[in-house]
């Protein structure tokens, strides 16, 4: 079973408990930002999205059936009062709680239902190799998105790009991504950037970042870069997990190989997860 799977499982067989990151990370046996990490990979949905999304449907179910007052609904889906389920109820399906109950009908809503992810794109990876990584320095435009806002990340490095020519010191030509660590809500800092032997005067849109030494399992993707996330899905889900090996706190490193075309999307690219 799956790290995205086993959280689902625990998300579903705990749907009446309260529930953190960190507590379904203890249950699935990885770290909070392994477990943001493969569950987003896999499905394009945050933890805490999916969890809340999750409650809140059950929720609309049960109003639809009338019986329980709308208080009692809240705090069974987690919500400490009634302003706060109907906020988070209106957020999510817009319209208020006691509408549906006056329809006592969950239609026209977009209810989420418990995903099924051991089909999905299986990706069959190659064994990592294994590296050690000096003092790394890297010059870049960070900025934040979210498992279903990746789409953004090519026009990203668009704009990135306009100021590739203007950064002294660069120790290749092909540019890195660096992808942060993931927080509660799905968030995660994405840089485009480039390698760079010292820091010199760069455009103030540009940030400074410095890896200190590190040990890496590096995945190759070799197939469209549209697909990127579905080999993230199988390293955070199956590759890494049977390593025995644990996630560091710190960017995972996206080199494109020499042969990589931006154009096209082709030519592969090495992933170079951290490791404690």
């Amino acid at each position: 079973m799956s790290i995205a799977d086993k959280a689902v499982w625990v998300i579903e067989r705990n749907s009446q408990h309260p529930l953190t990151l960190n507590a379904i990370a203890k249950a699935c046996a990885v770290s909070r930002s392994h477990l943001a990490f493969a569950f987003g990979a896999a499905t394009g949905m945050p933890v805490m999205k999916y969890l809340r999304a999750r409650r809140l449907s059950d929720a609309a179910q049960t109003l639809a059936m009338g019986g329980k007052d709308i208080l009692s609904i809240a705090l069974e889906a987690g919500y400490g009062s009634h302003e706060a389920f109907t906020r988070a109820f209106r957020e999510q399906f817009d319209v208020p709680p006691e509408t549906v109950r006056q329809r006592a009908s969950v239609d026209g809503l977009a209810l989420v239902t418990p995903v099924g992810l051991t089909a999905r794109n299986p990706v069959s990876l190659d064994p990592p190799r294994l590296a050690s990584e000096e003092l790394l320095r890297v010059v870049g435009m960070p900025d934040s998105c979210s498992f279903d806002t990746t789409i953004q990340i090519p026009a990203q490095w668009q704009r990135f790009m306009l100021y590739y020519n203007a950064i002294p010191a660069k120790l290749d030509s092909t540019p890195v991504g660096l992808a942060g660590a993931v927080d509660d809500e799905g968030r995660f800092s994405y840089t485009c950037g480039v390698e760079v032997s010292r820091f010199g005067d760069v455009p103030k849109e540009l940030v400074k970042i410095e890896l200190p030494p590190r040990d890496y399992a590096i995945f190759e993707h070799r197939r469209h870069v549209s697909t990127l996330y579905d080999t993230y899905s199988a390293i955070w889900n199956t590759a890494l997990p049977s390593m025995g090996r644990t996630l560091a706190d710190a960017p995972v490193i996206e080199r494109h190989n020499p042969q990589f075309d931006p154009r096209t999307g082709e030519g592969g690219i090495a992933l170079w997860v951290p490791l404690e």
